[in-house]
């Protein structure tokens, strides 16, 4: 087992039943000229944590951790977009419209794409999600069952939107959550604190929260509780 110093409390766990959750990491989300920055967003603060995400991947990868990547995407005839989501936003700057990099969310184009420094391995899942969270109409709860996976931890963006969601859900779900801080971001900081604040509330209500320097320190180390 392992034992992480994490807030409010430790956090433990064992590989074999412990995978990497990715969130997002989408070249609309991330690189200048695409979505993200389309809506006006500073993409700088997402591409801050890049090397953090790679750290983190590299680490899973050293220990032999399961590896989930996800992207938030949906099908090109947009059939799995429901309407509330389909008509949200300015005409032009909605799910599949045309964008600076394809259609807007929409599987193979572009854009949708997970950013070349977090290429997948083949071993790797990537989970196509057609709404915030990760479980909502996919078959990753099953597929995690399936490979005797009780722990989760969680990277990528953006922390108050689809972190946050799928943290929740697996909450629900009974999965043990831990948030690596520096390697999840928003584009607005403050919306990071506060979620960070409500997943920590209460004793860790949805999970705990720790630095990738703990988590390094605590896998290199193999610390026993």
């Amino acid at each position: 087992m392992i034992n992480v110093s994490a807030r409010p409390s430790n956090f433990t766990f064992d590989p074999h039943c412990t995978a990497l959750v990715i969130i997002d990491m989408q070249r609309d989300f991330l690189e200048p000229g695409g979505f993200g920055s389309a809506l006006s967003n500073d993409v700088l603060p997402l591409q801050a944590i890049v090397p953090a995400v790679q750290r983190l991947l590299s680490l899973a990868r050293r220990y032999s951790l399961t590896v989930v990547h996800t992207r938030e995407s949906h099908s090109p005839d947009l059939s799995d977009c429901p309407a509330v989501k389909l008509e949200h936003g300015l005409p032009g700057l909605r799910i599949g419209d045309p964008g600076p990099m394809g259609r807007i969310l929409v599987r193979g184009e572009p854009g949708n794409q997970l950013i070349e420094q977090l290429t997948p391995l083949h071993s790797e899942w990537v989970i196509d999600k057609p709404g915030k969270g990760m479980f909502f109409a996919t078959e990753v709860h099953e597929r995690l069952i399936g490979a005797g996976i009780t722990h989760l931890i969680f990277a990528g963006v953006t922390t108050e939107v689809c972190v946050q969601t799928s943290m929740r859900e697996a909450n629900d779900r009974g999965y043990r959550n831990l948030l690596i801080e520096d390697a999840t971001q928003s584009y607005f900081p403050d919306f990071k604190r506060a979620t960070i604040d409500m997943i920590t509330a209460q004793g860790g209500i949805v999970g705990r929260v720790a630095q990738l320097a703990e988590l390094e320190h605590s896998l290199n180390t193999r610390s026993p509780l």
